[in-house]
């Protein structure tokens, strides 16, 4: 029940001209943030999908910029190991023309020197610096040049030439978030790519009676070794075949040592984590020594690097030793052909599936943005006849609000 008083119209009056002012300046703050949620009381649940869709939209954009980045970066690196397997090519034809018996010694003098010259410059190929200023083949050690250069004597060189190349950089791998819980594993390691052929190394020592002392961990290129304390050298040598890494173990059955071969052409990267197993063995030295020049002193270790078979070919070439070329040096070559075609190959493989994240990314975007859109998006058309009708109201409230109250001062004069 209301109580009739002369103040009763003016109070309702000015009631629902604030309460249409309200609604006036609500819609207008809808239009003007292009938003129908300015609180979470307009719309408590689409507000709160909405939260979860603008986050998820937000890391749909990092994913699409990450595989993006990852595909300029693969994009560069295939570009340099192209150039590399070019070189390669020449190379070969070089070893091919010198060790088929009719050129002199003379001659096969100035091909070394263009053999020299394409060493040169697939050293600086593999030391490229990316757009972003990192090392592109010096695994997760990307501030540092991926190879080092020992310069030496050669027989038959008037000057010092390159006589070894070391690997500078790690086997360590970046993984990329490219969708959610998803990855893109990025291995830069030099040593993988500009490998020829497999390595084995072969300890000497007799392991025949060894076990271990205590737990310990070692890792096999990156990958990580468990021993418990008691288990002899058969039950390390099963450990690393079922470790997952690219290697195979396996006891010599000369000296009783242990030996590890590559599955495929790379550098091996051996180090003690936590305990010396490997140095009790025999395969490295004490952890001072970093990896993967740490092998211990009477290990024998077979299988080089692309920079070691071009080497090989340009200093038989100086001292003109056609049987060497003709056949030691040229298999070691086609066996880095293949390896550096079949890095391409990955290469190329790994920016495809790059461009395919980013393809993926983009239609996400536009996916979750009409998503985004249907939870908070204001409709114009709507928002505006809305403004446009209580504007109207408001007009005739006032006007009626002025018939009311027609009493002006002149009715009180006299």
């Amino acid at each position: 029940m209301n109580r009739i008083s002369s103040q009763m119209n003016n109070a309702d009056t000015q009631y629902y001209l604030r309460k249409q002012e309200v609604r006036q300046a609500k819609i207008n703050a809808q239009i003007g943030s292009q938003s129908r949620i300015g609180s979470l009381r307009d719309d408590p649940i689409a507000a709160g999908h909405l939260v979860r869709y603008q986050s998820y939209l937000s890391r749909v954009n990092q994913f699409e910029k990450n595989a993006q980045t990852l595909a300029d970066e693969f994009q560069v690196r295939e570009g340099y190991i192209n150039q590399n397997l070019q070189i390669m090519h020449r190379v070969r034809e070089l070893a091919v023309t010198g060790a088929n018996g009719t050129y002199t010694s003379d001659d096969l003098k100035n091909m070394a020197t263009e053999v020299n010259e394409l060493l040169k410059e697939m050293i600086q190929n593999a030391n490229a610096v990316g757009p972003d200023g990192n090392t592109l083949f010096s695994g997760t050690r990307t501030k540092g040049i991926a190879f080092d250069v020992s310069m030496g004597n050669v027989d038959g060189a008037n000057e010092p030439l390159i006589a070894e190349v070391r690997y500078n950089g790690n086997v360590g791998v970046n993984r990329i978030e490219v969708d959610e819980n998803a990855y893109l594993t990025v291995d830069n390691s030099g040593n993988k790519t500009f490998w020829a052929e497999r390595q084995q190394i072969m300890g000497q020592r007799d392991l025949t009676s060894w076990q271990s002392s205590s737990d310990s961990t070692f890792s096999v290129d990156g990958t990580e070794v468990k021993i418990n304390a008691g288990d002899n050298i058969y039950a390390v040598i099963a450990k690393i075949n079922n470790s997952g890494a690219a290697v195979k173990a396996s006891l010599d059955p000369v000296t009783n040592g242990l030996n590890i071969t590559t599955t495929d052409a790379h550098q091996i990267w051996l180090e003690d984590k936590n305990g010396n197993t490997l140095e009790t063995v025999g395969i490295i030295k004490d952890k001072s020594q970093l990896p993967p020049y740490n092998l211990g002193n009477g290990v024998r270790v077979s299988g080089g690097s692309l920079f070691d078979a071009v080497i090989a070919l340009r200093d038989a070439m100086f001292k003109g030793d056609q049987e060497a070329i003709g056949s030691r040096v040229l298999g070691t070559i086609d066996e880095g052909l293949s390896n550096l075609t079949t890095r391409l190959a990955k290469s190329g493989s790994d920016y495809e599936r790059a461009q395919n994240n980013i393809e993926r990314s983009k239609t996400n975007n536009l996916n979750v943005t009409a998503l985004v859109s249907r939870e908070g998006d204001i409709d114009l058309t709507t928002a505006i006849t809305d403004l446009k009708m209580l504007d109207y109201v408001n007009q005739a409230t006032l006007s009626n609000a002025g018939k009311m109250y027609q009493s002006t001062l002149l009715d009180y004069m006299r």
